[in-house]
Order: C-alpha cells, then sequence, then structure tokens
C-alpha cells in the first residue's frame, strides 16, 4: 500500500482498511509501504508469502509492482502484469476498445509539449470535452472544458500529471460504475456528486462529496447493456478478480465505457464495497473473495 502516486493517502486509506479485515478474520498480515527504498529487500525480510495489493495510479496499479512480485515467486491479488498496464492507460484502453467495438465516446490524444492542431481537433469534436492525463486515477487533473477559451488551462493541469493527455467527447448522462468480482456484475451504482458538476477528487473521497445510489437511476435496458459493456471490457483487458468498470449513459439508453480500475478503492466512500454490500457481501467477505478469485487463477 501507499507508494508514491499522487494517490498516495488513498492507498492508505484502501490499505489499512483491508489490513483490519485480514487481521479480524486470522490472517498474519502486516502493511507493507511500497514508497520504501528497498521494496525486494522489505519483501524478503519480512518473508513475505502473498500479496494482497492496495496500490492506486502509477507505480502501483501500473504494473511495475505486479512484475517485481513476479520475478520474486510471490502471489498477489488481482490483475497481472499485463492488465494493469494497459488498464491504467486510458489511450491504450481506448484503443482496445474501439477496435473490439466496444462503445466509448469519440477522442484523440494529444502528447506534451501542446501540438498547434489541439484547439482544432477539439472543435471537430465537439464541445463540451474532457481532459484527462492518460495515467493517473481518482479524476485527478481532469477538467470539462465547456468552451475553446479553457482548453489551454484544461492542458496545464493535465499536463502536471502525465505528459499523455486524453481529450474525450463529453457525454451527457448519469455517470454509473459497474463492479466485477470474479465472473460476475455486482449491482449497478450510480454516481451523483453533491456539490460538483462531476466526479473529481473531492467527490470521490470527501465524506458527503457524492452520492451512490442503489439501485441506479436507469432502465433495466440500459443496466444490461451495462453489464454486458463491463464484462466485456475486462475479458478484453484480462483483468483478474476484481475491477470497477466506469461508464456514463447517454441517449438511447446507450451505456458508453470511459474506464477499467483493476484495483478498486476500499475506503469508507469507496464504491467497490458498496456494490458487494448490495449483493450480499459483507467487507469481510468480499476481501476475502477478491484473495480466493486471484489465487484460484
Amino acid at each position: 500500500m501507499g507508494g508514491r502516486s499522487a494517490e498516495r493517502e488513498i492507498s492508505l486509506k484502501t490499505g489499512r482498511a483491508i489490513l483490519r479485515s485480514l487481521q479480524r478474520q486470522g490472517f498474519k498480515a502486516c502493511a507493507v509501504d511500497a514508497a520504501g527504498k528497498d521494496l525486494p529487500r522489505t519483501l524478503r525480510r519480512d518473508r513475505i508469502g502473498a500479496a494482497y495489493l492496495a496500490l492506486h495510479g502509477p507505480g502501483g496499479e501500473d504494473g511495475t509492482v505486479q512484475g517485481l512480485l513476479e520475478t520474486m515467486g510471490i502471489p498477489y491479488t488481482g490483475s497481472g502484469v499485463l492488465a494493469s498496464a494497459t488498464a491504467i492507460d486510458k489511450i491504450a484502453s481506448k484503443r482496445l476498445f474501439e477496435g473490439a467495438g466496444l462503445n466509448t465516446p469519440r477522442w484523440f490524444a494529444v502528447k506534451s509539449p501542446l501540438p498547434s492542431d489541439a484547439a482544432v481537433k477539439a472543435r471537430r469534436l465537439g464541445y463540451p470535452v474532457v481532459v484527462k492525463p492518460a495515467r493517473q486515477g481518482s479524476a485527478l487533473g481532469v477538467s470539462i472544458v465547456r468552451r475553446p477559451g479553457e482548453l489551454a488551462g484544461a492542458f496545464r493541469k493535465a499536463f502536471k500529471y502525465d505528459a499523455d493527455v486524453l481529450v474525450e467527447k463529453f457525454v451527457k448522462g448519469p455517470e454509473i460504475t459497474v463492479g466485477i468480482l470474479g465472473p460476475q456484475a455486482l449491482p449497478i451504482i450510480e454516481i451523483v456528486p453533491t456539490d460538483r458538476s462531476f466526479y473529481d477528487f473531492h467527490a470521490k473521497y470527501a465524506p458527503g462529496g457524492s452520492r451512490h445510489l442503489l439501485p441506479a437511476r436507469i432502465s433495466a435496458r440500459a443496466a444490461r447493456r451495462a453489464n454486458s459493456l463491463a464484462l466485456a471490457a475486462c475479458e478484453l483487458i484480462r483483468t483478474r478478480a476484481v475491477a470497477r468498470v466506469d461508464l456514463i449513459v447517454g441517449p438511447g439508453d446507450q451505456p458508453s465505457l470511459l474506464e477499467v480500475n483493476t484495483i478498486p478503492g476500499m475506503t469508507e466512500t469507496s464504491l467497490l464495497p458498496d456494490a458487494a454490500s448490495a449483493a450480499g457481501i459483507d467487507f469481510d467477505e468480499l476481501v476475502l473473495k477478491i484473495m480466493e478469485y486471484s489465487f484460484a487463477a
């Protein structure tokens, strides 16, 4: 848990919640901060037999730590190296979604320094657009741009987190998330920020920053499509054991894929535990099931 990404504090909260659960259930578990200077040495010194990953963002959710654990022969929870690296990269994921015919908002990619034709491409896409760092989570560096004059500031904000940026057509409609546990889709949650225009970092993690509506206020047809799309995206990326897929439901009850998260948050305001609870799975059971699905693969 922990690590060096901008999502470190959220990772620590996730890790502490999982650690408490493992200890309640009788497992001999300890916390290992991935930000340590010599992680391999720490893992050997502490004789780690298996790793329960609670890392978010670059350096932990991108296949880096997963690759280290594989070279050391230490089994770990969640997705493997390739799936982790693919899912965290929104541009790579977009290309896969499009290639497989999975519905996703129109987009283009931009690399720093800002190319001169970025504004032209954004105009062709049609405002509003969403500007996102390619490899960052928790909505860090994300902006909704409603007019051309806001574009440069949005790029500056995104480039603080990544040299590669995704520009995506904004789709108006309910934002939903589908938790995936093993082979099944959990109940769909609709996310409603309480005082923000979209589900940003504050809305995700501040107490009262958003409402999680269960059941989501979408039609049965939209729900079926969302579940099918989420499962197809996870199969395409080859996630393992657990994931959370973010979508938005546009006109005609048509969900669009936004992104796949391979290590969903497990804090008191996180979505996956809420979805599991709605399926009759309490937090301790969720922690155990993620482990069982991971090590059975």
